[in-house]
């Protein structure tokens, strides 16, 4: 008992002098703690580099960007000034094919009448030359004197009926193929039909009318072939 009572003593003797120190890290912490620091300033030294990095591929893609813009304008000029070209080719074009379809249609018409004329007027000249078939069965019946025309010359009337019946058939083959005669006795001179051969004073007749025909006139479908000709009262 008293030997432990002596050593209780010596303890608290010893008390007061002992000192108190922060606790001691291990050398692991530290070195830890030194390893993370180091982790950090690389980590602060990296990331100037990529913010470095991404900056310069942000003004990368920003002139990429632009050259782009420019690239797609010059593109759409280009498009546009092809645009205009085409555009006036196609007017052009368009003019060309009117203007085309104008002259054929002209052609047509012009085709078209050359052979309607062809049609109504192909027989003109085979009519000219009949005509002088009608002029002398025209002048045989005017030639015979009416008061000879008896039973007495049985021979010559019946010449002269068949002279007759011939010419009124001439004149139906005529009018059939639009061969029309022209007799203007009394009518004002026309010169589209008439061909004036003499003037003679006329009394009780208007200057300027048709006062003798010495030779018939003939229309073909409207279009005078031959003029008449005649006589016209001249002015007192």
């Amino acid at each position: 008992m008293a030997s432990s009572l002596s050593m209780c003593s010596k303890i608290l003797r010893l008390i007061p002098s002992v000192r108190l120190y922060p606790p001691l890290r291990s050398s692991s912490s530290r070195y830890e703690s030194r390893g993370l620091c180091t982790v950090v300033k690389e980590e602060k030294k990296e990331a100037e580099p990529i913010e470095k990095t991404e900056c310069e591929n942000k003004d990368n893609t920003t002139q990429e960007n632009d050259e782009k813009v420019v690239q797609i304008g010059e593109s759409l000029k280009a498009v546009l000034l092809e645009t205009k070209t085409l555009g006036l080719k196609v007017t052009d074009l368009e003019d060309k094919y009117k203007r085309a379809l104008a002259e054929t249609e002209n052609v047509r018409i012009r085709m078209k009448r050359q052979i309607d004329d062809a049609r109504l007027f192909g027989i003109q000249g085979f009519c000219k030359d009949l005509l002088e078939v009608a002029d002398v069965l025209a002048k045989a019946t005017e030639s015979v004197p009416a008061e000879e025309l008896t039973d007495r010359n049985p021979h010559l009337k019946n010449l002269f009926d068949g002279l007759k019946m011939t010419e009124s058939q001439l004149l139906k083959v005529f009018a059939k193929h639009g061969l029309v005669m022209i007799n203007p006795i009394g009518e004002k001179f026309d010169p589209n039909f008439h061909e004036a051969l003499f003037q003679l004073p006329a009394e009780g007749k208007e200057p300027g009318t048709v006062a003798i025909v010495t030779k018939i006139g003939y229309q073909l479908h409207q279009r005078t072939i031959r003029p008449a000709v005649v006589g016209v009262v001249k002015a007192s």
